[in-house]
């Protein structure tokens, strides 16, 4: 760490002179402190100023507990799997995840742990309420993707391995002597179950990773990108999916996204891994993440709670810290209100309870802002809003490139010094910060969406209003339908046995063996308690209207209806298409296909018409997604072949156009009631879905010998079109 200014020489804002920095230090000089075994910081050089740390490793002072990954079992504790032949047994000699290391003045993040008594400002970029946040059990999927919450479990990847997870036999005897040692009481945790190993290593194994390589080697950076992240999520639902159907341990709190990144890290998953000035290759303005091990995996942003990015540079023989990308988080002395302007706080800046205030210094992030300043490189910004569909979590939202303009310190809301700096957003990017302000005035009605034809196109008949919108020309609907939300069966299928219906009055649990709905789910339920589908699959089972659960069982999740604002609007030059006002996180049921259920027959008489017949065929051939393992992303075997005709009615999904590089897939979803069954046909989302985007899926190629009659010429302009559809 480098040392800046003494607090005491930090000029009042009237008097700071900004061109001068004083008493700065190498960077490199400096080396992070740890305790000693008694208790007292054994310091490492006598010529560098102490950085007293809390080590990952331990021993830990009173109130504070080691947390996951540095949570390690010794010898006795350990399953016998996790010996040194483990695939996911940590390099004792390497670097956490990185093929080639980047040279950082400082490790990318600290372990400082704040004690009970202390509170830091709101400019505090990684401290400001970890200690608030402490024990807190948060919902697997539904948790808080904080800054402070993720320090908890995993402070970054510039460590090496051996400090961060040694799960080697030597690696146990080693930590016994520096204070690892656990009973057997405190090291089961679910995430070092035997059986989670299991899964990851089963589910690396049947991916396909040759793909990773093949995209590399074609220098597809976006593909490259968007299959990192794809691969990630599943992985990170897999995860939850195991742990949810386990007891939770108490003051635990579940965090599948750091156990997932920190496999990914270790594994070389990831893009983009040396950092860089400017624009990330694959990585587009507007895209978003849910987790900030997202922005890690792709390069970035690497710390994966600090909200400064900095690398080294080398000027005139002496090297100095400059910025190279900045979170931006709610809950924070920012202003952001602005689209092309952002007043970001530094870090740093203590209050503590005995009215001790410890101002904001110039140093690390703080520094490598001030360098930037008078650099005047560009900086990338990633602003953390709120999850509208999670209260408790963030979407993280890639702003585009900065400069910094102007740098002050003033007085922070809680009385120390902070350092502030304005940075303006480089012309000629796509608007994003702006749009998103502009979906919300028009949900809050406090301004008119541009081109609006009804602002409701289902007339009430779902729980969300869908609006027609036409800002292209002047046609003024699509041709005359009528609106139902549901699937229209003639005649349900018969089970080939009976079937038992749940007796669960408040609602389906994972894990529950004397529930039949989850047991037909192989043992686990499908979705989070946000409803984010947790793996792909040949077929889902949900809970029928024979079942004691209520309407808001985990189990319901098509049958609730809309969960996110969409519109359908004109397109370019594709007709009508489908998009949201809402981000959509993967996973993220959409909508089922509605319409009415008709023999194959008749489909292949509407097919021959060559007219936009609104067909939805389960029996068509689908391309795979990328590799995935399983299921639906080949041509998957539903138990009752279904053929859905919406041209004279259906819901909003007939507007959902095709793409060959589709962002949404379909999911065959089961629901059983009194010996009879009912497919439905559920679109949930391959990725993050950016607000505004269009909705897209694949329909299929059909294999029958009028193909060639029903082919269309394909418009949807991604690199991997087929020139045709169905």
């Amino acid at each position: 760490m480098e040392q800046g200014l003494d607090s005491e020489s930090v000029p009042t804002s009237g008097s700071f002179d900004k061109s001068r920095v004083l008493n700065v230090k190498p960077l490199r000089c400096l080396v992070p402190i740890f305790p000693s075994s008694s208790g007292a910081p054994a310091f490492s050089s006598s010529q560098a100023a102490p950085f007293v740390c809390v080590p990952p490793t331990g021993p830990f002072p009173p109130g504070v507990a080691p947390f996951y990954p540095f949570f390690v079992p010794n010898d006795s504790q350990r399953p016998a799997e996790q010996g040194p032949q483990n695939p996911f047994v940590t390099n004792h000699a390497g670097s956490f995840g990185f093929n080639n290391p980047v040279q950082s003045p400082v490790p990318l993040n600290s372990f400082r742990t704040p004690t009970q008594q202390a509170g830091a400002a709101n400019g505090d970029r990684g401290t400001s309420r970890r200690s608030r946040m402490a024990g807190t059990n948060v919902a697997e999927d539904g948790n808080s993707d904080s800054q402070d919450q993720s320090d908890q479990y995993l402070s970054g990847f510039s460590m090496h391995v051996t400090d961060a997870e040694d799960t080697s036999v030597a690696g146990a005897r080693k930590g016994k002597s520096r204070g690892r040692t656990r009973s057997a009481q405190q090291v089961k945790s679910p995430v070092y179950d035997v059986d989670i190993d299991t899964v990851v290593n089963n589910f690396l194994a049947s991916f396909n990773l040759m793909a990773f390589d093949m995209l590399k080697q074609a220098e597809d950076d976006c593909g490259l990108v968007g299959y990192v992240l794809m691969i990630f999520d599943l992985l990170r639902r897999r995860i939850s999916q195991i742990e949810d159907a386990k007891e939770a341990t108490p003051g635990a709190t579940r965090r599948p996204d750091l156990r997932a990144g920190a496999i990914f890290m270790k594994k070389g998953i990831r893009t983009n891994a040396n950092k860089r000035i400017g624009a990330v290759p694959g990585v587009e303005v507007g895209d978003i993440f849910f987790f900030r091990m997202e922005l890690c995996l792709v390069g970035l942003h690497a710390p994966s709670m600090a909200g400064i990015d900095y690398m080294s540079v080398r000027i005139t023989g002496d090297e100095e810290p400059i910025a190279v990308s900045i979170v931006s988080s709610v809950g924070y002395e920012d202003d952001g209100d602005d689209g092309d302007v952002l007043i970001y706080s530094g870090q740093g800046g203590i209050f503590r309870k005995n009215e001790q205030i410890i101002d904001q210094k110039l140093e690390r992030g703080n520094l490598a802002l001030e360098k930037s300043l008078h650099r005047g490189n560009e900086v990338r910004v990633i602003r953390g809003m709120k999850d509208v569909a999670n209260p408790t979590g963030k979407v993280y939202v890639y702003d585009g490139l900065y400069k910094i303009q102007e740098s002050w310190v003033e007085k922070g809301k809680t009385g120390c010094n902070v350092f502030k700096y304005k940075l303006g957003r480089l012309p000629g990017q796509p608007a994003v910060f702006t749009l998103w302000k502009s979906i919300q005035q028009w949900k809050d009605g406090l301004t008119s969406r541009t081109g609006v034809i009804l602002p409701d196109l289902t007339s009430g008949a779902e729980i969300q209003a869908v609006s027609l919108v036409n800002d292209i020309d002047d046609e003024k609907g699509p041709a005359y339908f009528t609106y139902f939300p549901n699937l229209r069966y003639l005649k349900p299928f018969d089970l080939p046995k009976p079937s038992l219906s749940c007796t669960c009055n408040g609602g389906c649990h994972a894990g529950n063996p004397n529930c039949p709905c989850v047991q037909r789910n192989g043992g686990y339920l499908p979705y989070t308690a946000l409803g984010v589908l947790l793996g792909y699959l040949s077929l889902v089972h949900e809970c029928g209207s024979s079942c004691s659960c209520p309407p808001n069982c985990r189990n319901r999740v098509t049958q609730a209806g809309l969960k996110v604002r969409l519109e359908v609007f004109k397109t370019k030059d594709k007709g009508w298409g489908l998009r949201s006002w809402d981000p959509i996180r993967a996973g993220s049921f959409i909508c089922e296909y509605a319409g009415e259920v008709i023999d194959i027959s008749k489909a292949e008489e509407l097919g021959s018409e060559n007219e936009d017949i609104y067909i939805f065929d389960t029996t068509r051939t689908y391309q795979p997604l990328g590799g995935m393992p399983g299921d639906i992303n080949g041509s998957p075997k539903t138990p009752f072949p279904l053929v859905i005709s919406a041209k004279n009615g259906g819901n909003v999904a007939r507007f959902m156009n095709h793409s060959c590089s589709p962002n949404v897939f379909w999911q065959p979803v089961l629901r059983e009631s009194n010996n009879e069954c009912y497919l439905h046909i559920a679109f949930f989302a391959i990725r993050h879905i950016p607000p505004m985007q269009e909705l897209t899926y694949d329909n299929g190629i059909v294999q029958n010998d009028k193909a060639d009659q029903m082919r269309k010429k394909c418009l949807c302009g991604s690199l991997k079109c087929r020139g045709y559809f169905y």
